[in-house]
């Protein structure tokens, strides 16, 4: 990513920050109007869920001027995605869904060359995750035991 794409992520972010929670509830929306079997990956009352969801985007979008800090944590977090049932094809709807919900709160400011970086940052950050995700394979679950583990050590 360039300087460039960096700043324009997140002064665009910054925008909608104040907006956070309607940002979350529309972008939940659309998520669940492109892939209905994706809402029961979720909790009912998705409040709690859209807080974190803005949370996670607003520690991924002030790291990007400093990958190496939230790369370990972006990894995680495509591990732990793989215990909710997310497979690949998920990220592609969700960040479907978040550049359509990008657009719908930032109206006019989102340009074409914002939403080029928009979507060169997720692209960057769902690689990521997928990454780390289809590093670890289902293994049998024995009493106690845990039901992943790595594929390569």
């Amino acid at each position: 990513m360039t300087e460039n794409q960096v700043k324009l992520v997140q002064d665009s972010w910054d925008k909608v920050v104040p907006i956070a929670d309607t940002a979350a509830g529309l972008f939940y929306s659309r998520l669940f109007d492109l892939d209905p079997s994706l809402k029961a990956m979720f909790p009912e009352n998705l409040s709690e869920q859209g807080k974190k969801l803005t949370t996670m985007i607003t520690v991924a979008v002030k790291g990007l001027s400093n990958l190496e800090k939230i790369v370990g944590a972006v990894q995680d977090l495509g591990r732990r995605h793989v215990g909710y049932g997310v497979r690949d094809e998920h990220y592609d709807t969700v960040g479907d869904a978040l550049i359509w919900t990008l657009n719908k709160g930032l109206g006019d400011a989102f340009t074409e060359e914002v939403k080029a970086a928009w979507i060169e940052t997720y692209t960057l950050l769902a690689t990521t995750m997928k990454d780390a995700a289809n590093a670890i394979e289902p293994a049998g679950v024995a009493e106690g035991g845990t039901p992943w583990h790595r594929k390569t050590f």
